[in-house]
């Protein structure tokens, strides 16, 4: 015969199984980096990533370029200890695609004369998360020049300028 401690013994033993499932397959929907300084350069700024069906958006907010244009990367490691964001290794590229149409190809930000720059994109293909196309864990980088989109392996863009490590929340 069962009793009643058993029965709710039961109820919140499978209660307790039931939120940690759910907890488990619970989906990053935001995420940060917080750029800092590379290179000897004076750059910072934040990038603010949501979930949005079948990609993600970036907000980007960036201080202390040079004006121009500035290439902006998904690199494959996030890892920004290095002086010259070296750490942070080649651009996320899980396609195996030239580059100009690969994963970590962003838009190249526009500073203004005060070296602000703004980015409001959407970019379909990124997930939020750490699976093949997830961004979760690696490292958003500007670089000192323009992306030319077209130059192999890394857009001709130059040095990194600056590095943030991409974390949930």
């Amino acid at each position: 015969m069962t009793t009643s401690i058993d029965r709710r013994t039961a109820a919140l033993v499978a209660l307790a199984g039931l939120l940690a499932l759910s907890n488990a397959h619970a989906a990053t929907t935001t995420a940060h980096a917080t750029l800092a300084a590379a290179s000897g350069s004076a750059v910072g700024g934040t990038v603010a990533v949501t979930a949005i069906p079948g990609g993600v958006h970036l907000e980007v907010n960036a201080t202390g370029l040079a004006p121009g244009m500035h290439g902006f990367h998904v690199h494959e490691v996030g890892d920004c200890s290095a002086p010259d964001a070296s750490s942070a290794k080649g651009h996320f590229n899980p396609g195996a695609k030239p580059h100009g149409s690969h994963a970590g190809d962003l838009p190249d930000l526009t500073a203004d004369a005060r070296g602000a720059a703004h980015l409001s994109v959407d970019m379909p293909g990124l997930e939020l998360g750490e699976g093949p196309t997830g961004i979760l864990g690696r490292a958003f980088v500007i670089h000192a020049d323009p992306d030319d989109h077209k130059s192999q392996p890394a857009g001709n863009s130059g040095k990194r300028i600056a590095c943030g490590v991409i974390k949930a929340g």
